[in-house]
């Protein structure tokens, strides 16, 4: 298969940059990443041959200051897999009585995004409290990626985690990084989706982008049990009153909003 390397000069403040990235995903690109030149840092972006469009592409660096298209050129699959690799090596992270292993390859989540460790941490802290809270069993990691907080929750103690992810990739990934972690085979599925498949969970995971959210909140609602919770991330701080409508909307309610940087992440349960 036949990928389409796009080359950016990039100077603008990580937040700004994250947006600009999140646009080029919106029309198709898969992956990202920087490495150095001769001539210095630069970031590479990737897309299906097939799917790129060279004027949308232009339409988006045009709406941002600070970004300079170098160059666009068609790359075989296993060069900018390698490159991602390269720059994104394999990945642990210690929990209390174990750690986990995670190979990113091109899907989202290797614990470095400030969404992800936020998550991270919550499963954490919820796991291991001393408080006699419900201790969730049934797990969904929606828009899974790597598989990792899926992965985190059943070395905490979840019984039976559902991941799905719409990226064919990601969904190699994490069944890779499962096995890479000794997950029991019984415990876990992954599924190809676009949306969470239906079931009941005691805790819903999804990091993805604000608008998918946004309209899949009737959903998580639908599939929460009574005493179950909901925990979103991938939207930065101006998102949370939008989030929070729609939550609302749904029959949902806040316990609790984190912040780190500019991202957010929001808990919800039943009203």
């Amino acid at each position: 298969m036949l990928y389409t390397q796009c080359t950016f000069a990039v100077t603008m403040p990580d937040w700004q940059r994250a947006l600009f990235e999140q646009d080029l995903a919106d029309v198709g690109f898969e992956a990202f990443c920087e490495t150095e030149t001769d001539n210095g840092p630069v970031s590479l972006a990737y897309i299906q041959t097939s799917l790129f469009r060279r004027q949308a592409m232009e339409q988006i660096v045009s709406a941002y200051d600070g970004v300079t298209l170098l160059s666009a050129e068609d790359c075989p699959d296993d060069n900018w897999n390698q490159a991602w690799e390269q720059e994104h090596p394999q990945f642990t992270i210690e929990l209390p009585n174990s750690q986990v292993l995670i190979q990113s390859h091109c899907a989202f989540g290797a614990g470095y995004h400030e969404t992800t460790s936020m998550l991270i941490q919550a499963l954490i802290r919820h796991y291991t409290s001393n408080t006699t809270h419900h201790t969730p069993c049934t797990v969904l990691d929606n828009g899974c990626g790597t598989g990792i907080l899926g992965i985190v929750a059943a070395k905490l103690g979840a019984h039976q985690i559902t991941m799905v992810d719409i990226d064919e990739k990601s969904v190699s990934c994490a069944l890779e990084n499962s096995e890479r972690n000794n997950i029991d085979s019984s415990s876990y599925s992954v599924q190809l989706g676009s949306t969470p498949p239906e079931g009941k969970y005691d805790l819903i995971l999804s990091n993805i982008h604000k608008n998918v959210l946004i309209a899949q909140m009737p959903l998580y609602a639908r599939f929460l049990n009574s005493d179950g919770q909901v925990w979103l991330s991938g939207f930065y701080a101006s998102d949370v009153s939008d989030i929070l409508a729609a939550a609302q909307a749904a029959g949902l309610q806040p316990i609790n909003l984190q912040q780190s940087g500019d991202w957010c992440m929001l808990q919800l349960q039943q009203i």
